[in-house]
């Protein structure tokens, strides 16, 4: 492509590292600082002292394995390619003899491809499908293949259940005898065995409602659990495995509701025998948007714990906090007070105290980081397992410890362990970095504040090289989701972790980056995520990005005539939205995957008129939608963008970017593209990210005249 003769000539500098060459101080390339491990999926056996979890490094995933007392990690797959197949949903026996995992798919698609294919992303000739595959806990054979499938479950008799075209099949863990398990004409997910390995409940979707099932053997009729009009999903079992605790939200139907003015959307957590499928409400949520059916931090959370507890997470105050109830019924109680936000959240093993992470803690700008805590069921102050300015996450519960990732501004992801009086803690060995990491060479970040123009407090992490006399160009980045939190480190999500990097890479070759954490995000309460007039009811939220960059502006260090913009997905929308709303501020952007009309995806979501909304509020809602969007000032839009995608995108249409090139073209805007056949929004391999980040890297360096 033509346009790519000025980019593609400056990209093997930035990219290119002699192998195993040391990062020199400010002058490490992209690659180098994309030279991270990446750790996710942390999992722990539920009456074992083993864990597992993924470890990407340069693209090649593999899963490793360790246990008690010595947890000395060893790797127990054998892949080598950087192939763009995810490995997920890592899922142990109860008794952590046998670990199942899957491997290929898009698991944060927001549709499937036509013809349910798989992505793609190396442009393989041979068509890529979703695998479960068997690893060796003890690392003594090689991982092996199954069978084609999705979510698995393992009994504790040593059953295999799976999800293969939206129905619930078994299969024999070496493979053999694939078949369907049972009949339902409703598409199954969120499979649960019952403790005693007899039973299997799982959901089953029915478009505009969905029950809990419950499968005792072929013989017997699939038992409902309290069937009803609303939406069942989170079924767990009680300790005896006699009763299901699920959630309940209204079914799609009754009347037209204001698309324009948020309304409550309440639920409910019942309980029902296992056998004969009678139920009763255990709690509800109150019908106020804070009482809504949480939409982060792993939704509802919903725990079986001691002394016939149920526990659940609710943003009744405001803020994501744990609560617990009698599974009998009655008033929830508070655990965890305070003006911060539980996320990631597991049970004990005796049921009797819950961990979990949570942006608070004794160390200054906490809010922006993650640390972990225990809180009794039975109530009391929560202890602190960690803190400092490192970032732990994700914990998994153990016999008296807790596994967890963690990390800190320099240090990528690498998994630890801590005892659950928090007074002993360790990384564990053999997860060091690769020799080429630049990390030694990043920059603290440190948090900032802002006020938007309507008074709202507004956080950021600024990444800035200290020392350098000469002005240098502002860059502001915006993340996606938008439920999402950028914190003072790496993050736990892989998107994210690439963001952090290439964020670090750009203050260290002569930019000053401000990274937004714009309202409609995470960490700062349900209100702050849930403001009036925010996305497509009015993108109330652009003027978080506009008060960044006028705050990078005002910096004594930056160039406030080279300020730019970088940011994927929703980040994306706000990049158009900078460029189209004020090229006056923002000389230059590159934009990943962006919305840039919302009237398109509204459209969509409200269907047909008479649906869940009336003609006249359906149109209303259309035309704010648009009016909220890029498009809508293209006309003012006069800097350069960069638009980066890939074309199987499962969660912004690759239309979306046509639409702006075309809007674009027309008007004589100048713009850029880079296209990525067969990859998906969140890129899946390492050498797509390696590109896109280097031609951000070229693209705004030489727009604003960075000087490394």
């Amino acid at each position: 492509m033509a346009m790519w003769r000025t980019v593609g000539a400056c990209l093997a500098a930035m990219v290119l590292a002699s192998p195993g060459q040391a990062a020199r101080a400010a002058d490490f390339t992209v690659a180098q600082a994309l030279s991270y491990p990446f750790v996710d999926n942390l999992v722990s056996a539920r009456s074992a002292d083993r864990i597992a979890w993924t470890r990407n490094v340069h693209g090649v995933r593999n899963v490793w394995v360790a246990e008690a007392p010595g947890y000395d990690p060893r790797q127990v797959t054998q892949f080598t390619e950087d192939d763009g197949e995810e490995l997920t949903q890592l899922t142990f026996s109860p008794d952590g003899a046998v670990l199942v995992f899957v491997r290929g798919g898009d698991h944060d698609a927001n549709w499937p491809a036509k013809g349910n294919l798989q992505p793609n992303p190396a442009s393989s000739a041979a068509e890529p499908k979703v695998t479960l595959w068997l690893a060796d806990p003890t690392g003594a054979r090689p991982a092996m293949k199954l069978v084609e499938g999705d979510a698995p479950a393992i009994s504790s008799r040593g059953e295999l259940a799976y999800l293969k075209d939206g129905q619930i099949w078994t299969a024999k863990l070496d493979g053999k005898d694939g078949h369907r398990l049972l009949f339902d004409r409703g598409k199954d997910r969120e499979l649960a065995w019952s403790p005693d390995g007899a039973r299997l409940a799982f959901v089953s979707g029915r478009d505009d409602h969905a029950f809990i099932g419950v499968y005792a053997g072929e013989a017997k009729p699939i038992a409902w659990m309290a069937p009803s009009t609303g939406i069942d999903g989170a079924p767990v079992w009680s300790p005896d495995g006699r009763t299901l605790a699920f959630t309940r939200r209204r079914g799609d139907g009754g009347a037209p509701e204001p698309f324009l003015i948020p309304t409550p959307q309440p639920w409910s957590i019942w309980t029902a025998d296992g056998t004969s499928g009678a139920g009763h409400k255990v709690w509800s949520s109150t019908r106020s948007l804070h009482g809504s059916y949480p939409e982060v931090a792993g939704e509802a959370n919903l725990h079986w714990a001691a002394r016939g507890t149920l526990t659940f997470l609710s943003t009744e105050d405001n803020w994501p906090h744990l609560y617990v109830v009698s599974a009998a019924g009655g008033a929830a109680r508070l655990l965890t007070p305070g003006a911060f936000m539980v996320e990631h959240v597991a049970a004990s093993r005796d049921g009797a105290a819950l961990i979990y992470s949570a942006n608070t803690g004794a160390t200054k700008d906490d809010d922006d980081r993650r640390h972990l805590y225990k809180v009794s069921v039975n109530g009391g102050a929560p202890a602190a397992l960690t803190a400092g300015e490192g970032l732990e996450w994700t914990p998994a519960a153990l016999g008296d410890a807790a596994a967890f990732v963690g990390a800190d501004p320099r240090r990528p992801t690498a998994v630890g362990v801590v005892s659950l009086d928090g007074g002993k803690r360790r990384t564990l060995a053999g997860q060091e970095p690769p020799a080429d990491y630049a990390g030694a060479d990043f920059v603290i970040p440190r948090q900032v504040s802002f006020k938007a123009p309507d008074g709202l407090l507004i956080h950021g992490q600024l990444f800035a090289r200290p020392g350098d006399a000469a002005r240098k160009p502002g860059v502001i980045f915006v993340h996606g989701g938008p439920p999402r939190q950028m914190m003072l480190g790496w993050s736990y999500m892989d998107y994210y972790s690439n963001a952090y990097a290439m964020n670090q890479y750009l203050a260290a070759h002569g930019f000053v980056v401000l990274s937004v954490n714009y309202r409609l995000g995470i960490g700062y309460g349900y209100d702050f995520q849930h403001p009036d007039h925010g996305g497509t009811r009015g993108s109330s939220e652009y003027q978080d990005v506009l008060a960044g960059a006028r705050y990078l502006q005002a910096l004594p260090d930056v160039d406030p005539a080279r300020i730019g913009i970088w940011g994927g997905s929703y980040g994306g929308l706000l990049t158009a939205l900078a460029l189209a709303r004020n090229s006056d501020v923002f000389k230059a952007g590159v934009d990943l995957h962006g919305v840039h009309d919302w009237s398109r995806v509204i459209a969509e979501e409200l269907g047909p008129p008479l649906g869940r909304f009336e003609q006249g509020d359906r149109q209303a809602a259309i035309a704010t939608a648009f009016r909220a969007s890029p498009d809508a000032d293209v006309a003012r839009w006069s800097s350069p963008v960069l638009l980066i995608q890939g074309d199987d995108d499962r969660n912004v249409r690759f239309n979306q970017t046509i639409d702006l090139a075309r809007r674009l073209e027309a008007q004589g805007t100048p713009f850029e593209e880079l296209v990525l056949p067969d990859e998906i929004h969140g890129f899946l391999r390492h050498a797509s990210w390696l590109k896109a980040d280097a031609a951000t890297a070229e693209f705004l360096t030489r727009k604003l005249g960075a000087k490394p």
